[in-house]
């Protein structure tokens, strides 16, 4: 049911015709002209054109429908509302854009080409995949593959791709295949940009130190990021070490590493970086000093469990001393 409403959902079909939009755009003046080889329907249009007598347009129809029935049957319903509109949105697109002129997008340079093809593709795939839904095409081969082989999906993906373009070597020589190899790089950079845009890159950082709550109040006060205090135990020594955690802006890194070495040279610290952040200081308003005081004061007055025990037994010491 989420499924159809999904389908139906305004947001996701001009995401979705977008994203058609672009890929049509760039098969129709960039790949078709040159013939260039990345994979996909269209790869499969150029070399079944040198064989079949139809237009490589059509061709493109017939293999994108013709997969989709396939896919409906061997994937069951919920992949076929995922590719319903792709698979009969694009060859749409790719039959009303080539009606127009596209002579002169065959005497731009081939590697141009396929650097333009692969960026448009890939921001077009990117738009597709936002919205949870599938271009279907080859990917429907692979996933059938998965299914009933139990191959991971990521090989299966390998290998008709491998197929396809080992075809269009024998037909149309080296040379092609490396000129679509540009594409093929050029798509997936767009798609990892295009899929996680909105988010903000960032690092993660893990703490250890002796000094652990000054450094978590330079973190809380000086910086103003938020701080997450984990629990751990060192293997060796058996003693609890809390572990601080914080994700920062990239452009932060440096500035708080000489913060905390300021604070304490010995500190251990791991960094990793993080594509995307969404939350609070990233994607939401940053939060102002007064919740930081806060949190701190909340904080002070409420110390970690390890710490709990040893306050028991100051406070105790202290009634018997009176």
């Amino acid at each position: 049911m989420n499924n159809v409403k999904e389908l139906f959902n305004f947001k996701h079909i001009a995401m979705i015709a977008a994203g058609n939009l672009l890929v049509a755009f760039a098969t129709v003046f960039f790949i078709l002209p040159r013939d260039i080889l990345s994979g996909g329907v269209t790869t499969v249009s150029i070399i079944l054109s040198t064989f079949i007598p139809l237009s490589r347009v059509v061709l493109i129809a017939i293999v994108n429908i013709s997969l989709f029935v396939v896919g409906a049957i061997c994937l069951g319903k919920k992949f076929a509302l995922s590719s319903l509109l792709s698979t009969f949105i694009y060859p749409f697109f790719v039959s009303v854009l080539s009606l127009l002129d596209t002579t002169p997008f065959s005497h731009i340079d081939p590697i141009l080409s396929a650097l333009y093809a692969g960026l448009l593709v890939g921001c077009g795939l990117g738009l597709v995949f936002r919205v949870n839904a599938s271009t279907g095409g080859m990917d429907i081969p692979a996933l059938i593959m998965h299914k009933y082989l139990s191959m991971p999906t990521n090989q299966c993906v390998m290998l008709v791709d491998t197929v396809t373009i080992l075809c269009g070597l024998w037909i149309f020589g080296l040379n092609t295949i490396l000129v679509g190899l540009v594409a093929v790089m050029a798509s997936s950079f767009a798609i990892h940009w295009v899929s996680t845009f909105g988010g903000e890159s960032a690092q993660n950082i893990m703490i250890i130190s002796d000094k652990w709550p000054e450094i978590q109040q330079c973190l809380l006060h000086q910086f103003e990021r938020g701080v997450t205090v984990l629990e751990g135990q060192g293997a060796w020594s058996n003693e609890p070490r809390p572990v601080l955690m914080c994700c920062i802006n990239t452009r932060e890194y440096g500035g708080i590493l000489n913060a905390i070495s300021a604070i304490d040279p010995h500190a251990f610290v791991i960094a990793n970086t993080v594509h995307e952040v969404r939350g609070e200081g990233f994607t939401y308003a940053a939060r102002t000093a007064a919740v930081l005081d806060e949190k701190a004061a909340s904080k002070t007055k409420s110390p970690l469990p390890w710490h709990r025990k040893d306050s028991s037994a100051a406070s105790a010491s202290n009634g018997e001393d009176k």
